[in-house]
């Protein structure tokens, strides 16, 4: 059976919430996702294309992904 941690890795990216000052609406626009604050954290929450692309336009904004 697969880890459930796997499935987490391609329908997520967690960041500090700073992280995505003045490019939150852009993610909105292009892609079809769910971002949940909680504190000083964001959790990106889509589908494991959509967090493909939201990751390749944050690390081309100069957002590390780790």
């Amino acid at each position: 059976m697969p880890d459930a941690s796997t499935f987490r890795d391609s329908t997520q990216i967690l960041l500090p919430a700073c992280a995505l000052d003045g490019l939150r609406d852009g993610l909105e626009e292009r892609f079809t996702l769910t971002i949940v604050e909680a504190g000083d954290r964001c959790r990106i929450i889509g589908s494991p294309v959509e967090i493909k692309g939201a990751s390749a336009y944050l690390s081309r904004n100069g957002v590390s992904i780790a």
